[in-house]
């Protein structure tokens, strides 16, 4: 045995677990479950024999037939839901209606049992929807695929720089055509007989 058969095993293993979590979400899956679990019991007790010691119980009915038919009833309409998903709607009432019929019919549904697991796997396939395709997610400037939401906020969007130079927060002051600023110069506030009486305005 080489090295590489413990990685191949596992490769696999995942594959396989990833597989079957694909299918099982396409389909209602734990409805087909639980109303193969609810037709065992119903179909076995009647037929089946305990022995405490020397003595033998049988637990065989009148109706074991009609017990025998509802539980190939129930394990048939599981493997509908399983494989046929457009008629889980008339798989799941007809599990239902078995599964009453059986608390009569069935040593009381397969002792509450067989009753239980139908009805559950019943109600599930007549509640099961498939779901939505998913989105395509809209393309990005550069045509990659993904990107942020349409209706993103505008207080999170990043601002680009509005000055001259691609560092720049702020614009920087204006001259005018012959070469001078806009400031206050120097010596209009820094004379002693101006109106501010020396101290520095703008």
């Amino acid at each position: 045995m080489s090295a590489e058969t413990p990685v191949q095993t596992a490769g696999t293993f995942t594959r396989l677990r990833l597989r079957f979590r694909a299918w099982r979400g396409n389909r209602p899956f734990w409805a087909g479950l639980f109303t193969l679990l609810g037709g065992v019991p119903i179909a076995y007790f009647p037929y089946a024999t305990f022995k405490l010691g020397t003595m033998s119980i049988a637990m065989a009915t009148t109706a074991g037939a009609g017990s025998l038919i509802i539980g190939v009833l129930l394990v048939t309409l599981g493997l509908t839901m399983w494989f046929q998903q457009a008629t889980r709607v008339f798989a799941g009432v007809a599990a239902i209606v078995l599964s009453l019929v059986s608390l009569v019919v069935s040593n009381i549904g397969g002792f509450i049992l067989g009753f239980l697991f139908a009805l559950i796997g019943g109600a599930l396939a007549v509640s099961w929807a498939p779901g939505a395709p998913p989105r395509p997610q809209p393309l990005d400037e550069d045509g990659t695929q993904g990107g942020a939401p349409q209706a993103a906020d505008p207080d999170t969007a990043i601002l680009k720089p509005v000055g001259d130079e691609p560092g720049a927060a702020y614009p920087a002051p204006e001259h005018g055509r012959d070469g001078s600023s806009d400031r206050t110069p120097e010596n209009a506030w820094a004379g002693g007989d101006d109106a501010n009486g020396g101290y520095r305005v703008g």
